[in-house]
This record gives C-alpha cells, structure tokens and sequence, in this order.
C-alpha cells in the first residue's frame, strides 16, 4: 500500500540560515515553499528502519537522522571541503555501501551514503 515517502518536515530555529545550508551544502534546490522535491532515480531506494533507545548509530538526543544516497562519496567530501563542512565522522566502507557524516547549522546529523 505504500509506494514511498511523502515528505520529511520538521521545525527550524534560523529558517533562512538553514535553507541556504542545504541548498549550498546538499545542492539541493530549496523553493519559494520553503522545500524541495527529490524524484528517485534508477538505483536510488529509500530504507526505512527502527532503532532502539539505547542503539549508538545516532545521539540518542537526536530523533530522527537523515541519510541522503549520493553518486560518488569522494566527490561529495571534495565539495563539503570546499564549504569548510567538517566530517562529523570519517568515511567508512563496509558490505552496505560508503558512508559519511555532517552535521547541518543546528546540529542534526546527516549521514550521507553511497551505494
């Protein structure tokens, strides 16, 4: 009965700074709605899981953490480098793909996945 999500919203403290981190940062392409609209494309897929309280893959503060697929991880740290976004964790590479961790200007983590 499900065929995909329908959005992510959530509130923002500093909306206008917020917009243009993604927007720069991300590339994505924030409009006038204060939003975007990501179409999956041919490979890209979506995974929704649970994580217990207690699980460590992500602050327990933090309810929710985004994970944007992208094409090429190297090349994704090459233009975070070139914003001064710091690697919140190193790339690591294991048997689901590649993957590395930003935090946006209010402190979220986003985990960004190739794979």
């Amino acid at each position: 009965m499900i065929k995909g999500f329908g959005g992510i919203f959530w509130r923002t403290k500093n909306l206008d700074s917020v917009k243009k981190w993604y927007s720069e940062t991300l590339m994505l392409e924030i409009n006038d709605w204060n939003g975007t609209i990501i179409k999956p494309q041919e490979g890209n897929e979506t995974i929704f899981s649970f994580f217990t309280e207690q699980d460590n893959y992500f602050p327990a503060e933090q309810q929710v953490m985004l994970n944007f697929q992208v094409h090429d991880v190297n090349e994704m740290i090459k233009h975070l480098e070139h914003f001064d976004v710091p690697l919140a964790k190193p790339l690591e590479c294991n048997e689901f793909g590649k993957f590395i961790w930003i935090k946006d200007p209010e402190g979220r983590l986003i985990e960004l996945w190739e794979k």
